[in-house]
């Protein structure tokens, strides 16, 4: 895991459910396996407490141009 950013408690933009219309949003930012995907899906499903799950592929950072001073 490399980063983790915790949210403030936000609406939800689509109420799937009237029992969970907001949460706390989380940003993990993580280096895996394709494999590896999988698995964490199952693993949040497992808990009550995490209503909503997205993983992405982050693009790959862009190279800061040098500067002439």
């Amino acid at each position: 895991m490399e980063t983790v950013q915790k949210m403030e408690k936000k609406n939800f933009s689509r109420v799937a459910n009237k029992k969970h219309s907001s949460g706390f949003y989380v940003n993990v930012a993580f280096e895996s396996l394709p494999a590896a995907v999988n698995q964490l899906k199952s693993r949040f499903a497992l808990n009550a407490d995490v209503f909503r799950v997205l993983i992405s592929l982050a693009p790959p950072p862009k190279a800061v141009a040098k500067t002439a001073n």
